[in-house]
């Protein structure tokens, strides 16, 4: 069994040292409950700050990614979401990693699609869709859009992915489509969906969705918060990735066409 956490927080956009302090919050809490994985929003630490996005990328690098893992190690807990950081070149990036709670990169992900309309488009594009071998099974990592690309999840899943991690900034008047696609992505790939997203408002009035949840390989809701701020806590059984695609083998009746 695996217990894994959403930390489904608020984040003020340009101002790390406010939202790197609500994390820590989340991260105790977190460890406290006996959580072995959290995971955050998308870009927790800067927000959308996109017209310093290089500046945010390179504190990132400089401080903030030091003060991270230190949590990390100091409460022994996995620490997921994803946050700008530098990319390909030195162009900075809308990376998602996993920290070890031995303070160490397990998993890294460049956001592959890039949302035009939040500004993304002045970020690196990630080109690389790796897996990676954790603890609690195979997983794989994506971020809010790329929750709009099917594609993404099922080379994810051909490549033996038993869980995804999803941070997110989703805005509310799309609430039912981030319901909707959540549900589609776990049952169409019989896996562990872990998505965590931003609640709470932007001073340019962007609001956001929240609803994190924790779907099931066959898309049942396990948890699911509400708009606002909240710690959602889920225990998984690894295990029954395996137990449903045996018992409704869909993936092995694919014909690539």
């Amino acid at each position: 069994m695996v217990r894994v956490a959403l930390g489904q927080m608020q984040v003020t956009p340009g101002r790390p040292e406010v939202n790197m302090r609500r994390a820590e919050r989340l991260v105790r809490e977190a460890a406290r409950q006996g959580a072995h994985l959290l995971l955050l929003p998308e870009l927790w630490l800067s927000g959308h700050d996109l017209g310093r996005a290089g500046e945010h990328a390179r504190s990132f690098a400089e401080r903030w990614q030091g003060e991270w893992s230190a949590l990390a190690r100091r409460h022994r807990l996995f620490l997921a979401g994803s946050v700008l950081a530098p990319g390909k070149e030195g162009r900075p990036a809308n990376v998602a990693l996993l920290i070890s709670p031995e303070g160490e990169v397990a998993a890294r992900y460049e956001k592959v699609h890039l949302f035009a309309p939040m500004g993304e488009r002045c970020l690196a594009a990630g080109e690389d869709t790796p897996c990676f071998d954790l603890p609690w099974g195979r997983t794989a990592l994506a971020v809010c859009y790329d929750l709009r690309f099917p594609e993404l999840f099922r080379r994810y899943v051909a490549a033996g992915a038993a869980f995804v991690l999803l941070p997110a900034a989703w805005p509310r008047g799309r609430l039912e489509h981030w319901r909707i696609l959540l549900r589609a992505r776990a049952i169409e790939n019989q896996c562990f969906l872990l998505a965590c997203n931003r609640a709470g408002r932007d001073p340019d009035g962007t609001a956001y969705a929240g609803h994190s949840a924790v779907l099931d390989p066959w898309g049942t809701s396990l948890r699911e918060g509400g708009l606002k701020a909240d710690l959602l806590l889920a225990d998984l059984e690894p295990e029954e990735v395996g137990r449903v695609r045996k018992a409704f083998p869909v993936l092995a009746d694919r014909r690539l066409m």
